[in-house]
């Protein structure tokens, strides 16, 4: 291995070979246990091994790894970038969402033989071995948070050039890696480059004795919103608001945030005398989740329709009081129907979810207090206006501090206004991440352009 990189811990390698191995069954089980919802997952299952893969499209593609949904949405700009410049594309997931919406997004791509979707294999060295020596890609980028420990040393002992791109390290996770010692931060020194999001996460990364980290923004800055869901969530709104009524979002939730919701909600409705009652629009982050929140619903007593019951434009009838959101892909709509959207994740102590694409559908975020996975991006919003925080008591319940939030929000229609500019004036002026990262690819001489391709 170049000692330019980290040097694989041997010891404690092996014991994580090992264990990989006698964990394996359970991998499997896992999925078996997911193709209760959809036999998708037992989909390519030789892939997960490392074989079985098709024919690559061109050796020597560009690699990019985006585990699942947020990480395949964050790669759209930089991938559309390197299609641009001729290149080809080798997208891998770890997860069905992931590759299905990669599939969505990337269809033209793919049809034209552009781009190539295969999972990563399972952290095995053989399967790793197995997966570059049937690509041969030149350049992987492995988006985010997603440093398998096989793949990153692996890739360094051949001299493959390997980038962690648009890099997040919460203080959470960078007390896990110190945990293990030069194990954990030989990790990180193998990767070629870390292209962090914010000075927090290039902070953290330096402390791991990483000598090449730029910061560079957040790609999900760059996302473009579908403009025909943003087109049916406007619609959606403009029927809300010449009925006088608002919409609350609460999106992406997570287990055990539901009850905290649907308890605020109720408390909000029994004690504030609204002329006409806002709408609760409830979209749950997993699917698998829509049947277990849709029963919760229906505990409380409130009168709802799922999505799926619903046309091309969820109809806000007056005498629904929640909207369940069961449907995937759709949040721009449901941002830009919302009047103010409560951050999922960050009630209880998931680190948030995303809610730079509210801010770019112009919709005022409601955050708790857990929001490490999205600290600048939190930090920023707050401090542009585009967001307020659930900051309350400690002797008071979360569902209670989120009743007398809302109350205060949804009483201030001219408040939510100026928020709303806030939010559109923050997410532009953050644009930007894509260029910044193929710059700094280019910087290392690793990103130049191919020549262009004749008919």
């Amino acid at each position: 291995m170049n000692s330019e990189y980290g040097a694989r811990p041997r010891v404690w390698f092996a014991a994580y070979q090992l264990l990989w191995h006698l964990l394996l069954p359970l991998a499997f089980m896992r999925l078996v246990w997911r193709a209760r919802h959809s036999f998708e997952y037992l989909h390519y299952l030789p892939e997960r091994l490392g074989f079985g893969y098709p024919q690559p499209i061109n050796q020597g593609a560009i690699w990019i790894h985006a585990v699942s949904v947020g990480e395949t949405r964050a790669a759209q700009t930089l991938i559309e970038a390197y299609l641009a410049r001729g290149e080809y594309v080798l997208l891998t997931h770890m997860t069905l969402n992931g590759r299905r919406t990669g599939a969505a997004l990337f269809a033209q791509a793919i049809a034209a033989g552009k781009l190539q979707q295969v999972y990563l294999p399972y952290d095995l060295c053989w399967a790793a071995a197995s997966f570059t020596r049937t690509f041969k890609p030149k350049l992987g980028l492995l988006m985010e948070t997603e440093a398998w420990p096989t793949v990153v040393f692996y890739c360094a002992q051949i001299g493959l050039p390997l980038f962690l791109v648009n890099a997040r390290l919460s203080e959470r996770s960078a007390r896990r890696v110190h945990a293990f010692g030069k194990a954990g931060r030989a990790l990180f020194q193998a990767f070629r480059g870390i292209l962090a999001q914010t000075a927090f996460d290039a902070e953290r990364y330096q402390s791991l004795g990483v000598q090449n980290v730029s910061i560079v923004g957040n790609l999900k800055f760059d996302i473009p919103l579908d403009p025909s869901l943003v087109s049916q969530g406007k619609t959606w709104q403009q029927e809300s608001h010449a009925n006088q009524r608002l919409v609350v979002c609460a999106a992406s939730t997570r287990e055990g945030e539901e009850a905290i919701i649907l308890q605020a909600w109720k408390n909000l409705l029994v004690t504030h005398g609204f002329q006409v009652t806002p709408l609760l629009c409830l979209v749950p982050r997993h699917p698998e989740r829509f049947a277990v929140v849709a029963d919760q619903i229906q505990a409380t007593g409130f009168h709802f329709r799922r999505r799926s019951e619903w046309g091309d434009i969820p109809r806000p009838a007056n005498e629904v009081d929640i909207l369940l959101g069961d449907s995937m892909g759709e949040m721009p709509m449901y941002y830009s129907a919302a009047d103010l959207v409560v951050m999922g994740g960050s009630l209880l102590p998931f680190g948030g979810q995303n809610l730079i694409e509210a801010c770019a559908a112009g919709c005022p975020v409601l955050l708790g207090e857990h929001t490490y996975n999205f600290q600048q991006a939190s930090l920023d919003a707050l401090s542009a206006g585009a967001a307020k925080r659930l900051d309350g008591d400690l002797f008071v319940s979360e569902a209670m501090l989120l009743t007398e939030t809302l109350r205060s929000l949804l009483t201030d229609t001219a408040g939510l206004a100026v928020m709303s500019e806030a939010a559109l004036r923050f997410s532009q002026d953050h644009q930007g991440a894509t260029e910044r990262i193929l710059n700094a690819l280019e910087q290392s001489g690793l990103n130049k352009p191919r020549p262009a391709l004749r008919n």
